[in-house]
């Protein structure tokens, strides 16, 4: 089944006196400020973006810019964000930008797509948003409004349901306003069509949608197979100088946190204590409350080890991965989210 032919004329009517129109990307739309927001607009709501786009792009106007950053710097003005593989796309794409087109984004979907952390969907967000072509687009509120509109079973992630919502979505795209219909259909489900209890009664779609005929809107679209997370635990020590800094590491590249600065991490109270050791640091350790720290397929719980130090020690620093960070006065660096509390709360404990 195929939406109406009336499907994208109700929504651009819906959109014209209902829609968003003062989101922060949407003004001077180019492909590089719409590109940086629809990277943080993936797995993160816009109320949360907002601030943190706004700050990203005040530093960072240009592609040029973000290009000649950094990637500690930029992973400073993610921090908070989450999900910082999406940090270290963007930079290594606005370097390859820079480098072989002179730091103008392709505008075909062909090239954008052979860009690091850009899919389908995000390219013809890009294309028709900033640059009006047309392009069908599929972020988690077009899927919901299309899985109920045509009562589709099964959950999205499944190839062949995302296959079907895909043709859905290809055949609903106008050929004429095509960036108002893309952002109609995205704030259709933001607003009226969200996950919990849906606003039918406010949505233009209502009539035509099979979910609301069956009185199914809440089960649709299927939920994801749900799944125990395992937990992992770790030690990280806080190892605080006489002068108030902290130590941290360099986190590899790949893997949770990439790429950012976190305090050393050991699997367990031994091999912490083993480290301490090998660097002559005597002083005894005080254990704070676990804290969790939950990614999309595991927990993480924190045991937070904090050494006070009496006498500087220098053999911690291993070459470039350590550095001694004093907040107020070390340069920007990424932090996660969890070690940014914790450094709130050695702060406040001093």
């Amino acid at each position: 089944m195929m939406p109406s032919p009336d499907f994208a004329q109700r929504l651009l009517r819906w959109f014209d006196s209902h829609g968003r129109k003062d989101l922060p990307w949407q003004q001077q739309p180019t492909p590089y400020r719409v590109w940086v927001s629809e990277i943080m607009l993936q797995q993160t709501q816009v109320q949360t973006v907002i601030p943190y786009y706004q700050r990203f792009m005040q530093r960072f106007p240009t592609l040029q810019a973000l290009a000649g950053a950094s990637l500690d710097e930029v992973l400073h003005h993610w921090s908070g964000l989450g999900y910082y593989a999406r940090a270290r796309n963007l930079h290594k794409a606005a370097q390859q930008i820079r480098d072989a087109s002179g730091g103008c984004l392709p505008e075909l979907l062909e090239d954008l797509l052979q860009l690091p952390g850009i899919g389908r969907s995000t390219a013809g967000a890009i294309l028709s948003l900033a640059c009006s072509q047309r392009h069908a687009i599929l972020d988690g509120n077009v899927k919901r409004v299309l899985a109920r509109y045509h009562a589709l079973e099964g959950w999205p992630g499944k190839t062949a349901i995302l296959k079907q919502l895909w043709s859905f979505s290809e055949a609903a795209t106008p050929t004429r306003r095509v960036a108002d219909y893309n952002q109609a259909i995205m704030d259709l489900g933001a607003t009226v069509c969200v996950r919990g209890r849906p606003a039918c009664e406010r949505c233009p779609l209502q009539t035509g949608c099979k979910a609301s005929q069956q009185g199914r809107q809440q089960a649709l679209p299927s939920p994801r197979p749900r799944r125990e997370l395992p937990v992992r635990a770790v030690q990280m020590l806080l190892l605080v100088s006489p002068e108030q800094e902290v130590f941290l590491e360099k986190r590899p590249a790949t893997g949770i946190w990439g790429g950012l600065w976190s305090f050393p991490e050991f699997t367990d109270h031994e091999a912490l204590q083993s480290w301490c050791d090998q660097s002559n640091i005597r002083s005894a350790a005080e254990i704070w409350p676990l804290v969790r720290h939950t990614f999309s397929h595991f927990h993480l719980d924190i045991t937070p080890c904090c050494v006070k130090l009496q006498n500087p020690v220098s053999s911690v620093m291993e070459a470039n991965r350590g550095v001694w960070y004093k907040a107020l006065h070390s340069g920007a660096l990424g932090l996660a989210a969890p070690v940014q509390r914790l450094l709130t709360r050695l702060q406040q404990s001093n």
